[in-house]
């Protein structure tokens, strides 16, 4: 009886460290994909209260027009579309935040393309035809995205881009994962990738294909893509001995949204200017 006892004490106080290292060996490996990390984040309400729902906005006399392509997986994909004044093989992809295609998304297309001169402009559907208005469509659409769907987007709209484009892209929160994800399948065409407070490629071999410098524009105050997960990005990037210029606002997460009630416009606006300046000097 005393054995027994003894048996079962030992197996007792081993259950917690054995718990503790199923625990740490499963913490210690990242997400097989960062979109997917980030989309985990939706479950998480403190990342969903830093979300408050969009003010309502209507796009008036819309610049762009609505297009589709064909996808590698045999579906077909969407986007708004702003094509240059003058022939040209430029092109800008634009993603958008947990919300959608919206038309705050569509405005900003219009800015962008307005300000960066000759360039085409594709503002990606990523969520293919839905528009979130509260939190918990933007999570459910989020995590509905599977890498393998997303990619095949991407990738239709770089074929949708024609033989030899050179290729930009920028994204916000969820769309600034994708971005880089974006620049990353592009390979030799992409010309430069900007990320917006979303959460960055962690796999140094996958960034290794990278052919692209990076402008990552995030908020200290970010609770989710925080100070320390920029910094192991910014490490990351060494290690795959590719370019990264990094901007750290005193700001919260998704600070440049014009439809968030915590917009703030003085680090929004100096983030847009970078972003421009960044994007005019790579596509030149």
């Amino acid at each position: 009886m005393e054995k027994l006892f003894f048996v079962f004490v030992i197996l007792l106080l081993s259950m917690p460290v054995a718990f503790a290292q199923q625990k740490m060996s499963c913490c210690a490996k990242p997400a097989s994909d960062a979109t997917t990390q980030f989309a985990m984040l939706g479950s998480d309400k403190n990342f969903q209260a830093k979300h408050d729902n969009p003010l309502p906005f209507t796009l008036q006399n819309q610049k762009g027009k609505m297009v589709t392509f064909k996808t590698p997986d045999g579906k077909t994909g969407s986007a708004y579309e702003i094509k240059a004044p003058k022939k040209t093989d430029d092109y800008l992809l634009v993603f958008h935040e947990w919300w959608g295609l919206n038309d705050y998304i569509k405005q900003e297309a219009e800015r962008l393309a307005k300000e960066l001169g000759n360039v085409n402009v594709l503002a990606l559907d990523l969520y293919d035809g839905r528009v979130a208005a509260e939190r918990e469509k933007a999570v459910e659409y989020m995590q509905s995205v599977t890498p393998e769907r997303g990619k095949a987007i991407i990738n239709g709209a770089i074929a949708y881009a024609g033989k030899d484009p050179d290729i930009a892209t920028i994204g916000w929160c969820f769309g600034g994962s994708w971005s880089l994800q974006a620049a990353i399948e592009a390979g030799d065409k992409a010309e430069a990738a900007v990320i917006y407070y979303g959460m960055p490629e962690r796999d140094v071999e996958r960034l290794k294909k990278l052919d692209a410098p990076v402008l990552g524009i995030f908020a200290k105050q970010d609770g989710s893509i925080t100070p320390e997960v920029v910094a192991d990005f910014e490490q990351k990037m060494k290690q795959a001995d590719k370019k990264v210029t990094i901007k750290m606002y005193d700001a919260v997460h998704a600070f440049a949204n014009p439809s968030n009630p915590k917009y703030d416009k003085q680090a929004a606006e100096d983030a847009h200017k970078l972003a421009i300046e960044f994007l005019k000097k790579h596509l030149d």
